[in-house]
């Protein structure tokens, strides 16, 4: 896949990144049990994560680079180990906490764009205000505010079936921002879309790096990769690469 070139080769500044730890793992585990069988899908990773980074996690199928994004998104809980982020412990939290944390600090975008289907854009754009109690007139704006962003400014009342796959993913893009994250998690966020509107997604996730948001991306694609700052390698449960 060739995609756009990253913003720091065509000779633009990169965004500030803070000195110290926005995200902290110390020694994170996790473990399933299937039956009688024990599966470590993490083995004890630590490293830093600052804020206004830009990280691409990559790793064969089973690596553990999924389990380590759904601890950052507080999906999951780790089996052991320590997590920090923004100076939250997220081990200490109660469920209704951690949801409550995911809400004002975390953007989630997926490989399918999970959008309602008999439902326009600008809805979908707005459905995490309304699950967060934030007053219709309120919703409205932001979330066209966050479709003008993502260059839907023109297709806020159409359904998914009305859109392009690129224009969805921007749906998707625009409704993970409307809560003002300081994190956006994408799972391969280009995986379902072809080369040219790869590098239109990918042009969208650099400038929104450049306006500060801490970008983590799990990707299978080299190019898309190569987009972010920092790549970490992940194979059987732990960090083999970590390279900037």
């Amino acid at each position: 896949m060739n995609t756009a070139t990253p913003a720091r080769r065509r000779g633009k500044a990169a965004p500030a990144v803070s000195a110290g730890p926005f995200i902290q793992c110390r020694n994170l585990t996790r473990t399933y049990k299937m039956g009688d069988t024990e599966v470590k899908a993490l083995r004890g990773v630590t490293l830093d994560i600052r804020e206004g980074d830009y990280v691409a996690v990559m790793g064969a199928s089973g690596s553990g680079k999924s389990t380590f994004m759904n601890l950052l998104g507080a999906l999951d809980r780790p089996t052991s180990g320590e997590l920090v982020i923004g100076g939250e412990r997220l081990s200490g939290l109660s469920a209704d906490a951690l949801a409550a944390f995911r809400s004002r600090m975390v953007g989630f975008v997926f490989q399918q764009f999970n959008l309602l289907p008999r439902t326009s854009a600008l809805d979908n754009a707005a459905l995490p205000l309304v699950y967060a109690g934030v007053p219709a007139v309120e919703r409205k704006r932001r979330a066209e505010a966050r479709l003008q962003q993502v260059g839907l400014g023109d297709r806020m009342d159409h359904q998914p079936s009305q859109l392009s796959g690129g224009q969805q993913q921007r749906v998707a893009i625009a409704r993970a921002l409307v809560n003002d994250p300081r994190i956006l998690l994408a799972d391969e966020p280009t995986g379902a879309l072809d080369t040219r509107t790869s590098a239109e997604i990918m042009a969208i996730f650099d400038r929104l790096n450049a306006d500060g948001i801490t970008i983590i991306l799990v990707t299978h694609e080299p190019d898309v990769a190569e987009h972010a700052r920092r790549k970490l390698t992940f194979r059987d449960g732990v960090i083999v690469e970590d390279r900037t």
